[in-house]
């Protein structure tokens, strides 16, 4: 009797546990994106954060979030541990007559996510519809990797543009100057 509570005891932890996995693939290799991922910890939204340099009247949000453990780690050593997850949430923008100059979120349009995953490569870049809710890793990681080992505060990631995190990753040792 007491083998058997044992047995189902370790089998819901690993339930439980598999269930609480910030990043999930499907049978193919595409993350899948996080159906709690609301539930996570916001870092920061941004408005018009894009690499066109073509004006946009109707910029895009983003609001990032990243997986829970993965926050408290980072707090912890102002490092991403593996298995983070920073999920950037895509949202048209809108404005109202009775809003003189203020835009606010609409739609959702779509998800970015920048995943640490040793199993899967380290750091990857994954660019998904909404229409679709999983994805192969971006095809031009490159562009990205370039971009991100160049222009980031910490670890490949713009820690500078969540202003919460910029004090524990100096803390920590972990800040680089980026670029102006």
């Amino acid at each position: 009797m007491a083998a058997n509570r044992k047995r189902i005891i370790i089998g819901l932890g690993l339930f439980f546990a598999a269930a609480s996995l910030a990043q999930q693939y499907t049978a193919d290799g595409e993350f899948i994106v996080p159906a709690d991922y609301r539930e996570w910890i916001f870092l920061s939204s941004g408005i018009g954060m894009t690499y066109s340099n073509t004006p946009n009247a109707h910029p895009s949000f983003g609001n990032v979030f990243v997986n829970p453990s993965s926050y408290k780690s980072f707090l912890k050593t102002g490092k991403w541990p593996d298995k983070t997850v920073l999920l950037i949430e895509n949202r048209a923008s809108d404005s109202k007559p009775s809003n003189k100059d203020g835009r606010f979120q609409a739609r959702r349009t779509g998800f970015e996510a920048h995943v640490k995953d040793a199993s899967h490569g380290g750091w990857l870049f994954y660019m998904v519809t909404e229409d679709k809710g999983s994805a192969k890793p971006f095809a031009k990681q490159e562009v990205c990797t370039d971009c991100h080992d160049k222009n980031a505060a910490v670890d490949t990631t713009f820690v500078q543009f969540y202003p919460t995190l910029i004090d524990t990753a100096k803390k920590n040792g972990t800040w680089h100057e980026p670029p102006e």
